[in-house]
């Protein structure tokens, strides 16, 4: 069967809603959500993306998810059967609520090792790095981060659902997360027991050091709670957002490669060779002599600053 992937439909909605969200901020005391400099440079990223992600995603969807399928889900007497021996999924109702959850389930993961893995942050960070939080931001996409997404997402098709299903729950997964970019939705009451929100996501966005490397889940939270990455949002914070170490650039060849550079520089460091593959695979902030701390080690460290604190 054959499907339209949603952001076809929705890449318009995504402008009006941008262009909504920027008048009512600059006529209702929220002119400070907006710099011009900034949304040229994240409109700049997201119609790269929209160019880069058709040709990218059909080399995914076809050769991939397809090739992928086709090994493990061969036609046997006419009937798609799995190899480890089950029918391959069709189309019912219910088949498209798993693979959304499934599609929920590696997204989550895909955006974790995003925060966790340097070399994947850096094609991630380009999202980030706005000191802004707005429908502007959600379009600030990275251009690298489509050359290895489709491998965290392939083993759905390997256990029978169709390619042409996941591309499809890929492109709600987008659009649920694009209108998360915005401060204007207060908390939402019991929906915040489910679903990841709005509050949820300004957490994710921040650079405060409570809330870094949180909230990394797509349509629901129930990852984050399981995997201990859950942080709501207190009203009491004052939220920062972007990253610890910005581009400071609005040239958007800058954003997308700044960090790309900054380990090769970190590489040099050192001529141990496990250093080097840490500075480029290890976690964001890692040194081999204590130079940059991880975010983990920054908050183990305040602990044991307050810890001695309260000895003396």
């Amino acid at each position: 069967m054959d499907f339209t992937n949603p952001l076809v439909y929705g890449a318009p909605c995504f402008i009006a809603f941008i262009l909504l969200e920027l008048t009512y901020s600059k006529t209702h005391d929220h002119k400070e959500l907006y710099n011009w400099k900034d949304l040229t440079s994240s409109l700049s990223l997201g119609v790269g993306s929209a160019i880069l992600a058709p040709l990218l995603k059909t080399v995914s969807a076809i050769i991939i998810f397809n090739f992928v399928y086709e090994i493990f889900n061969p036609e046997v007497d006419g009937v798609r059967m799995n190899i480890m021996g089950w029918e391959s999924f069709g189309y019912a109702w219910y088949v498209w609520i798993i693979c959304q959850l499934l599609d929920d389930f590696s997204y989550y993961w895909f955006h974790r090792q995003n925060h966790m893995v340097r070399f994947f942050w850096a094609a991630h960070i380009v999202h980030h790095s706005s000191d802004n939080f707005n429908l502007g931001t959600a379009v600030r996409n990275g251009w690298f981060t489509i050359l290895y997404k489709p491998f965290f997402y392939v083993w759905i098709c390997a256990i029978g659902f169709p390619p042409e299903m996941l591309v499809v729950c890929l492109g709600i997964e987008a659009l649920w997360q694009f209108q998360l970019h915005t401060v204007f939705i207060p908390k939402m009451g019991i929906i915040e027991k489910v679903f990841n929100t709005h509050t949820m996501h300004q957490v994710h966005h921040a650079r405060n050091l409570e809330y870094m490397d949180k909230n990394h889940g797509g349509f629901l939270n129930i990852f984050d709670k399981i995997f201990g990455t859950w942080k709501e949002l207190d009203e009491d914070i004052d939220i920062e957002y972007g990253v610890s170490h910005p581009p400071n650039s609005y040239n958007i060849w800058v954003i997308l490669t700044h960090e790309y550079k900054d380990i090769w520089r970190d590489m040099k460091k050192s001529k141990n060779w496990r250093h080097k593959f840490m500075y480029a695979f290890g976690p964001p902030g890692w040194s081999h002599d204590g130079s940059s701390l991880t975010i983990k080690q920054m908050r183990q460290k305040i602990k044991e600053e307050q810890l001695a604190t309260e000895i003396a």
